[in-house]
């Protein structure tokens, strides 16, 4: 008889057992594609915001992502804190219920303090409860291979996101403004709600272990107890005496406002400079479909080289084929910047929870991470406004691209001064933490370092 659920080894398909933690991932990909896919396929609009009936300045509209970015990334640590004491299902539920509230009233916008409200506060909010909880919640379940795990999420999402600007080409082209938020958002949010259901905190709240941990590891529930909030509060503090913790975060900023810029104001840009909306829409959908394999390679190799190496390499691919748009603004050239620069870009935020895991072993790395995408939100909040403002106060987007180049150079530099991935940067962190607040009966479990040995990435 055909088997299909849960039992002590796994899940179970048939006669055969498949651990949970794949489905875990599985259903993270495409919660993450239906969120994230959105926030960047707006972008493809930004042109149309200049037009009637809204009339609005790039400037102006930039600021809407800005403000997104940034109510996204002050809400990114809250969403990694309450997920590390309370599991990142609530987070969840609650996250679903904004993004269909925030792309609903998002179609029937009319004015730009609207625009402002529904695209970059309530959407914004609905969106970071997926950012962070997704993400750490994937690594709470993986003991090894959380390098392909992240890759199988972060290469799916770019595959999302590709999908979703064509959808919204489409849906704008066919039906016009309203449809293209009112379909997405009732589909996507019906999706969500739905998909939670199968997403659970933790491998101990359906009594399995991480995949790749002991057979005799003793299963121990670390969310939604007093338990973890005392593991949460002792890692935080000590990672934050860390000079990495906040290099990771500076990193993660000046990385995302250089490639946001670009992001949000590529299509703008091409029609600006003479070129179809239907190819200025093709360069993007070739970017983010590059972007993918990035996306996917990168976590593994820096699983198994170690991240700072593959770190350094991906941002640089962000960084120096932006001389190429400064040099020159011919159709062949943005298809052959979007192929270079979405090798780079696919890859820049890709290996930072494997970086965690390198750095803290199995510590509850949610709020860390939640910092990182703060970094990140508020960068990608600063880029394109000051493009924007750039672009309308010089009738030009070359200045737009020398600050694009500027941000991420920055973080080419920060790169060189991480410390080693093949070594971690707490290893008796819970010698802090009370007895019973301890794993293995107060003998930390700790993940392997890249590539297992003691080595330089240097």
């Amino acid at each position: 008889m055909f088997r299909f659920g849960l039992n002590p080894a796994g899940f179970a398909v048939g006669k055969r057992n498949v651990h949970y933690s794949w489905v875990i991932v599985g259903v993270a990909s495409i919660m993450w594609m239906t969120t994230s896919g959105m926030r960047f396929a707006a972008a493809i609009l930004v042109d149309e915001f200049e037009k009637e009936p809204f009339g609005w300045s790039i400037g102006a509209i930039a600021a809407g992502f800005t403000i997104q970015w940034v109510v996204s990334g002050t809400v990114a640590p809250v969403c990694g804190w309450l997920g590390d004491r309370w599991g990142v299902r609530r987070i969840m539920w609650a996250g679903g219920v904004l993004f269909i509230i925030g792309m609903v009233l998002t179609a029937f916008m009319q004015s730009l303090w609207q625009f402002y409200l529904y695209f970059g506060v309530i959407l914004a909010v609905g969106m970071a409860a997926f950012q962070v909880t997704l993400v750490s919640g994937v690594t709470l379940w993986f003991r090894k291979q959380l390098g392909l795990a992240m890759g199988i999420l972060q290469g799916l999402q770019g595959l999302g996101t590709g999908a979703a600007i064509l959808m919204v080409f489409i849906l704008f082209d066919q039906f016009g403004l309203r449809a293209t938020f009112l379909i997405p958002g009732l589909v996507g949010g019906a999706v969500l709600m739905l998909l939670v259901k199968f997403f659970y905190n933790e491998p101990a709240d359906i009594g399995l272990r991480q995949w790749g941990a002991p057979d005799d590891e003793p299963i121990r529930s670390m969310q939604n107890n007093e338990v973890a909030k005392v593991r949460t509060n002792v890692f935080l503090k000590q990672a934050q005496k860390t000079n990495a913790f906040w290099n990771l975060v500076g990193i993660h900023f000046w990385g995302c406002a250089g490639h946001n810029i670009i992001l949000i104001l590529l299509v703008a840009m091409m029609t600006f400079n003479g070129h179809s909306k239907g190819l200025a829409v093709a360069v993007y959908i070739t970017l983010t479909v590059v972007s993918t394999v990035t996306r996917f390679a990168v976590p593994i190799l820096a699983d198994r080289f170690g991240s700072k190496i593959v770190m350094l390499l991906v941002f640089s691919a962000q960084t120096f084929p932006l001389l190429l748009l400064i040099a020159d603004q011919q159709l062949s050239t943005y298809f052959i910047f979007a192929v270079l620069f979405g090798i780079g870009m696919g890859g820049e935020m890709t290996a930072f929870p494997v970086i965690n895991r390198q750095y803290y072993g199995d510590a509850p790395t949610g709020t860390t991470y939640g910092w990182q995408m703060a970094g990140a939100g508020i960068g990608m909040a600063i880029g394109p406004v000051l493009g924007g403002f750039l672009k309308d106060w010089t009738d030009t987007y070359t200045w737009s691209l020398w600050l694009a180049f500027g941000l991420s150079a920055t973080a080419v530099i920060c790169i060189l001064f991480l410390p080693s991935t093949h070594q971690h940067q707490l290893p008796d962190w819970e010698d802090a933490l009370p007895p019973e607040a301890r794993t293995s009966g107060g003998a930390p479990v700790i993940a392997p370092a890249a590539g297992g040995g003691d080595g330089s990435d240097d």
